[in-house]
């Protein structure tokens, strides 16, 4: 069986068979206007973590992630340059640690251009993670504008967590679903998230 490395979230984990394969691409499909970023914190706390920050400058990212109320330790946040981001992302790649994890975000940065230069970058990024037996993490933004290449990121990764948000009535309800997961089991039911200062899962359903 492949190592597999922890996402950070216990539970996910749990139900995953101890967490992600060494050397998958995960696509974390999310909204725009939902809690995230709460996630791709969770995801930097196991390990050395390369940030790719691809529509924020790195010192906004940073400070983003130390508000939150988890200890992320000290991911390399990198600024990658909008009008060369292919290019100038597989050199950071380059400098990518051991067992380590890679966010990219957004991931439609990459999406926006040619698919010739988004093949480029997902088999650079296959061949990085690969190599070192580290996670890429790539943030999906699930919006109203979503690239057509959307599906090729979908079907390229090994992985993916779908979250929704839910605002009807006077709750709001986050609900994380696996639907894909090559190397092991997708998940045949959602889990509840509570999302604040940081993530915590639902398992009052749990049967103890």
């Amino acid at each position: 069986m492949p190592t597999r490395l922890p996402t950070g979230i216990d539970v996910l984990d749990n139900r995953l068979g101890g967490g992600v394969p060494a050397g998958s691409i995960v696509a974390l499909s999310a909204p725009p206007a939902s809690q995230a970023e709460l996630l791709l914190a969770e995801f930097v706390v196991p390990r050395d973590t390369l940030y790719l920050a691809l529509d924020r400058p790195a010192a906004v990212v940073s400070a983003n992630i130390e508000r939150t109320d988890v200890d992320t330790g000290d991911p390399t946040v990198r600024t990658i340059d909008a009008d060369d981001p292919i290019d100038e992302a597989l050199a950071v790649l380059d400098d990518l640690p051991e067992r380590s994890t890679v966010v990219v975000d957004p991931q439609s940065v990459i999406e926006r251009a040619k698919r010739p230069a988004f093949l480029e970058f997902m088999t650079g990024l296959r061949r990085r993670v690969d190599d070192t037996g580290s996670i890429a993490v790539l943030h999906c933004l699930d919006g109203r504008d979503v690239s057509p290449l959307r599906d090729s990121t979908e079907h390229l990764a090994d992985v993916i967590f779908r979250l929704t948000t839910d605002t009807t009535g006077a709750t709001i309800e986050n609900r994380l679903a696996v639907p894909k997961f090559r190397g092991g089991r997708a998940l045949t039911e959602t889990l509840k998230l509570t999302l604040t200062d940081r993530v915590a899962v639902d398992t009052s359903r749990d049967i103890a």
